[in-house]
């Protein structure tokens, strides 16, 4: 096994988490540059760069999630790096280095940003902004989105800040042309097992042979309202529910004092998806502030980005998919033994991302990739529509008051035994990094 030293502790990851963003660097640079960036060597730089964007679509579309692609080096990408060296059997210090960046390269065979060009569908179904009475999001029809950057972000997986800061002077209105990101097409693998940690804030999901099949950065409750403990069940699952507040049953939200029923939608305080578990009132689902992540706090459940809670939720089973809340000091890697990097010729056609291409047929720039169709779970209506759980969703997700056809072999599999010289090690970190 290569020597390297430990650079960043569990704990310095979520403090860089929590990190105004105030604080990073703001070089300003282009789509095209994101596409040429090259590593040299070194953990990523300090701020927003180029080469970080890249790394954070790279690790989408490997299956271990970033959370949003914004081009910052921080928590979630750090968190990502360390999931997916745990999945590699390398040394986990969450820090970039040669071993990593080989590895990736087995998902850079499509170009990392593509055009999009904006769509009057777009525009449609938004809403002006979203309150935080919920007595006062009770009387909307909707919680939509808030704008076109918001709805494109979530499509693309990235910060709708960053599409702005990647289009400057570009109107973010239809008939615009704008540069965005290419992640991942969503996994299609029916999941057994969820493992969740609440040490590093992952959330890593296995098929029926142990295989890992994603992993997610995730908000998993509060000192005060911690998460379950043990092993629980998937029971059923709501795409797009509405939300019951009730809090004669769960928590106070101001001055509402009587249950309010929240309308579906991707602002809603469940957002788009809710996967509910055995133990009464617990769930992973959605969230309206996906780049708030390991910043925000929980009444107790897991929240997950939309586009992975989405992903998630279309590959559980009610009634076989098992969720395990792991004890503190057991890591995935312990629950797991996971030990040394896998070699395995098993068909992953089923669970290796794909990068998404735009939809539309403005998207210009890269080839559109194959990918495969969504299934018919049996959980009603995927996109739209109300389709509430079995049970009134009631945990307290209040956000506002916490700071295909794939490929026959699997990339990282192949790039494990065959793209690292025999012998390799990793250069030990410059004293100035």
């Amino acid at each position: 096994m290569p020597l390297r030293l430990p650079r960043l502790s569990t704990a310095l990851l979520l403090m860089l988490a929590a990190s105004p963003a105030i604080a990073q660097s703001e070089a300003a640079f282009t789509a095209a540059d994101i596409d040429a960036a090259a590593y040299d060597g070194g953990d990523l730089p300090p701020g927003r760069s180029a080469l970080t964007a890249k790394v954070q679509v790279l690790l989408d579309r490997s299956g271990t999630s970033p959370g949003v692609i914004d081009g910052y080096r921080g928590g979630m990408s750090q968190s990502a790096i360390m999931a997916f060296e745990r999945r590699a059997g390398l040394p986990m210090d969450g820090a970039m280095d040669p071993h990593v960046w080989n590895l990736l390269q087995s998902y850079a065979s499509e170009p990392i940003t593509q055009n999009y060009t904006i769509t009057a569908e777009d525009a449609q179904n938004l809403v002006d902004a979203i309150p935080t009475d919920y007595a006062e999001k009770a009387q909307m029809s909707a919680m939509g989105y808030t704008s076109i950057a918001e709805k494109l972000g979530e499509r693309f997986h990235m910060d709708d800040k960053f599409i702005a800061f990647l289009n400057p002077g570009v109107p973010i209105a239809p008939g615009s042309t704008i540069a965005v990101t290419r992640p991942a097409s969503p996994i299609r693998s029916e999941v057994t097992r969820i493992i969740i940690d609440k040490a590093t804030r992952r959330v890593a999901v296995y098929n029926s042979r142990g295989r890992m099949i994603a992993d997610y950065p995730a908000t998993i409750g509060s000192d005060a309202t911690p998460s379950p403990s043990g092993n629980h069940k998937v029971v059923t699952v709501a795409m797009n529910p509405n939300y019951t507040y009730n809090p004669a049953k769960n928590f106070k939200q101001g001055d509402n004092d009587k249950p309010l029923i929240v309308p579906p939608g991707p602002n809603g305080p469940v957002g788009t998806v809710w996967i509910d578990l055995s133990q009464p009132t617990y769930g992973i689902h959605g969230t309206p502030t996906p780049s708030q992540l390991f910043r925000n706090q929980s009444n107790g459940c897991v929240r997950l980005t939309n586009w992975d809670a989405e992903e998630l939720a279309r590959n559980v089973r009610g009634g076989v998919t098992m969720v395990e809340f792991l004890p503190p000091g057991v890591t995935i890697a312990e629950a797991t033994g996971v030990t040394t990097a896998p070699v395995t010729t098993e068909d992953l056609s089923t669970s290796v991302k794909t990068p998404a291409a735009a939809t539309t047929e403005a998207a210009t720039s890269a080839p559109t990739a194959t990918t495969t169709p969504d299934a018919d779970l049996g959980y009603g209506k995927q996109d739209g529509g109300q389709n509430p759980a079995a049970e009134p969703l009631r945990e307290d997700t209040t956000e506002d008051a916490a700071d295909a056809q794939q490929p026959q072999d699997d990339p990282l599999s192949s790039a494990l035994s065959d793209i690292l010289p025999e012998g390799f090690v990793v250069p030990l970190p410059d004293d100035n990094q």
